[in-house]
């Protein structure tokens, strides 16, 4: 009899320790739900196909049908392969691409991809001048508005390009390929100093722009890539519909492809608007 009151009591205190676990499992679950920010989400990421603009001397996007339509067993099977450089369409800028000894793709913390972003506009100015560069004055124009730029934030540039996707002649300002048009790009960019600015006086996490480089196109020594990546602040370029995101109060989320020990990667990258 003291036996089997043993064991009742013992089977009594393991339904209360599930209940326990399964009422905390409920908690984390709610919590999770909870933090992910809700409201209207924003594709800011060009399609990968044949149209998709690379590099002047990069590999395009290559994709080889393997199989499509209705196998001899019944159902419907499709699979492809595709080869595509690491630098091109919607994707991003590891720090290694440009500094030594700092963050591969898969090494960039998730917490530097994801977070409270803010975009600047400088549209007005860019479609009028092809080799735009962005200012520091542009940047101080947007905290006078808006409030100074938050510790952690995502930045990301409207230069108005991205509507003209995918006609090269007028995003790339070339439609030449190979190392003799890379002296042919015009497309606007982030200045050197303003690149230098942001590392020095506001503690940012990334960077993106609507545009082929974070350095405007006829840039020979790209200052504004050494200057973010050596600071382990990733960059996302060849961005879209940014026109659709207000000046601040929204998140990002932007996933590269993890590529182990990669320079760059295709990236898919939202907004969520608050």
């Amino acid at each position: 009899m003291k036996i089997s009151k043993i064991y009742f009591l013992i089977y009594i205190v393991m339904i209360a320790s599930c209940d326990k676990k399964a009422e905390r499992s409920k908690e984390i679950i709610s919590s999770q739900k909870t933090q992910f920010p809700k409201g209207q989400i924003i594709d800011l990421t060009h399609d990968f196909s044949e149209e998709t603009i690379y590099w002047v001397t990069a590999k395009e996007f290559e994709m080889e049908v393997v199989a499509k339509g209705i196998t001899d067993k019944g159902y419907y099977y499709a699979a492809n392969n595709f080869a595509t450089a690491e630098h091109g369409g919607t994707h991003i800028d590891a720090p290694i691409h440009f500094a030594e000894n700092t963050q591969t793709v898969d090494e960039i913390p998730l917490s530097n991809l994801i977070g409270n972003a803010i975009k600047i506009d400088v549209s007005e100015n860019s479609i009028a001048s092809p080799d735009y560069l962005i200012s520091i004055e542009d940047l101080k124009n947007w905290e006078e508005e808006n409030g100074e730029i938050s510790k952690g934030s995502i930045i990301l540039l409207e230069t108005g390009f991205s509507k003209l996707y995918p006609d090269k002649l007028k995003y790339l300002g070339t439609k030449e390929r190979g190392e003799e048009a890379v002296k042919k790009l015009h497309f606007p960019g982030l200045a050197p100093e303003a690149a230098k600015w942001l590392v020095e006086n506001r503690n940012i996490h990334a960077i993106g722009i609507d545009t082929p480089s974070i350095d405007y196109g006829q840039s020979q020594d790209f200052q504004s890539h050494i200057s973010l990546l050596s600071n382990n602040i990733p960059a996302f370029e060849n961005l879209t519909n940014l026109d659709k995101l207000p000046s601040k109060d929204f998140q990002v989320i932007a996933l590269p492809m993890k590529i182990k020990g990669g320079s760059g990667a295709p990236l898919r990258i939202i907004a969520i608007l608050n």
